[in-house]
């Protein structure tokens, strides 16, 4: 255990289950789920908007967006993202997690309504207004990553910190469940009101103006949640670790954690507080934090890209990919309001049997079997499934085989879930030190974020060019490859933040405790 851990921050790792850890998994939960809605609402839209702007009178086939156009609605979101990531998880650790989380939710609500009112007077300056509003979304979604994780992270016990952790990123699985609920009931409503043909009975009448408000009634709803604990998370103190290891006011950690424990903390006056942060003064890109974690970075880096490039490829594209083989009707054989319905509701079913349930077992399971388990468990069943989907393609596509392939198509959200996508989230707040950690976190999210714009974009310049089938390959071997470099990545299950990152040992000690825990995590992995 890291030398002369301050009583506060013992306090808070052998804490029982209370109150204030439910309370804070939702209220930085919320801030997750507005993320995940945000960021997956709009692939339930694409096809709407693409009848509603881009249909040409006497075309054969409805309107659909032109591919530069689908790219840079679904892409630039993440490329927001990707900057607020950085941004933030570094202003995280300059100015506290606190005092940076509420700038992010307003941005979030601002822009969710924004992208809903994207007015103008053309096609282009209407779908560059949705743009413009989506990259700030992205920017304010990006800084909820790091402070999130890391806000969880210090608030945690360390028997049950993987579970909290792991809580907070399922609401990302309610999100996108939100939001297929949202556009199915919109949808359902729309189209008892204003019913209109398929598109082969009457191309003009299929797409209603009405329809026009369905898109961005389903996109301003993501507003609703973060307005709701916007209040709550004002309210929440600084975290404990923050304030006495990065700021140093034992003083105020003392009485934060007391009124938050509802136990007396004494703030500390030994001597022992300087040793504990003598030795741990290195900058992110000295030798030091080289040595003690550039391993850990690349690590946490490499399988949250490899893991991003999958995921939001499956998620973004799972509406081309079910219409390829077969399971949504021809869109000229339906209305598109009866298009947006069906789409929903395929994505919900997915989500509903599948993703929400990789979230809750990796909630029940992560301190049970470990973080670094449950990402080789992941990665291995992603990449088996990825290429049984894709080596047969050609039969999963006939008559009566399409259901196999949607049910094995789902089993890999499953694994992605219980596997890579919770647990790439919740190692680097975990293993950094406490004045790197939402930098570090933030990086990695980033990488991330790189991963899902390879997604977005490259899957569907791969889809059309190079077919489904071949596609799915490429994210096989790239499930592959995430699976190789988590042996990058260190075990965390039942130990301390300071004993992870080794605050407050000196280098000798450092040395002798990374011996020991690289033998023990060898024999765990044997």
């Amino acid at each position: 255990m890291a030398r002369g851990q301050l009583k506060v921050l013992q306090a808070l790792d052998t804490a029982k289950t209370q109150w204030y850890h439910f309370t804070t998994i939702v209220i930085a939960g919320m801030g997750f789920f507005t993320d995940s809605y945000d960021l997956f609402c709009i692939s339930l839209v694409t096809k709407l908007l693409g009848r509603i702007y881009y249909y040409q009178e006497g075309s054969t086939e409805p309107g659909s967006l032109p591919a530069n156009v689908s790219a840079a609605i679904t892409g630039v979101a993440f490329c927001g993202t990707l900057i607020g990531q950085l941004f933030f998880g570094w202003l995280g650790d300059r100015l506290g997690r606190k005092r940076v989380y509420g700038i992010t939710l307003m941005l979030m609500v601002i822009c969710s309504i924004g992208s809903g009112l994207s007015l103008g007077s053309n096609t282009k300056s209407v779908m560059a207004t949705l743009c413009f509003f989506r990259f700030w979304l992205g920017f304010g979604i990006g800084g909820d990553y790091p402070l999130s994780a890391t806000i969880m992270s210090e608030y945690a016990n360390k028997k049950t910190r993987g579970a909290f952790i792991a809580a907070v990123f399922a609401m990302q699985g309610i999100g996108i469940l939100a939001g297929g609920t949202v556009a199915i009931i919109l949808s359902a409503i729309f189209k008892a009101t204003f019913p209109a043909p398929s598109y082969e009975t009457n191309p003009v009448l299929s797409t209603a103006p009405e329809f026009d408000y369905v898109w961005r009634m389903i996109l301003m709803f993501g507003a609703v949640p973060a307005i709701l604990t916007y209040y709550w998370r004002m309210k929440m103190p600084e975290t404990a670790r923050y304030t006495a290891l990065v700021a140093k006011d034992m003083k105020q950690a003392a009485s934060d954690m007391s009124k938050v424990l509802a136990v007396e903390i004494e703030p500390e006056t030994d001597p022992k507080i300087s040793e504990t942060n003598a030795n741990n003064k290195f900058g992110l890109f000295s030798k030091q934090f080289l040595r003690r974690h550039g391993l850990h970075l690349l690590g946490t880096t490499t399988t949250w890209f490899f893991l991003d490039i999958a995921f939001y490829s499956q998620n973004l594209f799972q509406k081309d990919i079910f219409s390829a083989i077969g399971w949504l009707p021809n869109a000229k054989k339906m209305s598109a309001i009866e298009e947006v319905f069906k789409i929903a509701r395929s994505q919900t079913l997915i989500a509903l049997f599948s993703t929400v349930p990789g979230y809750l077992v990796t909630v029940a399971l992560i301190d049970r079997i470990g973080r670094f388990r449950i990402q080789i468990i992941g990665f291995s069943f992603m990449t088996i499934f990825m290429f049984a989907l894709a080596i047969p393609y050609h039969y999963w596509t006939l008559n009566g085989h399409q259901i196999w392939f949607v049910v094995m198509y789902s089993l890999t959200f499953f694994f992605c879930n219980f596997g890579p996508n919770s647990t790439t989230f919740i190692i680097p707040a975990e293993i950094f030190p406490a004045r790197l950690r939402s930098t570090c976190h933030g990086i990695s999210a980033a990488a991330g974020k790189a991963g899902a714009i390879v997604g977005s974009f490259g899957f569907l310049y791969a889809s059309n060019s190079i077919g489904v089938r071949n596609a799915l390959i490429i994210l096989g071997v790239v499930n592959l490859l995430g699976f190789m470099f988590t042996f990058l990545v260190p075990e965390t299950k039942g130990k301390s933040l300071e004993e992870i990152s080794g605050e407050g040992e000196d280098d000798d000690e450092e040395e002798g405790a990374s011996y020991d825990a690289y033998k023990e995590y060898i024999e765990n992995v044997v």
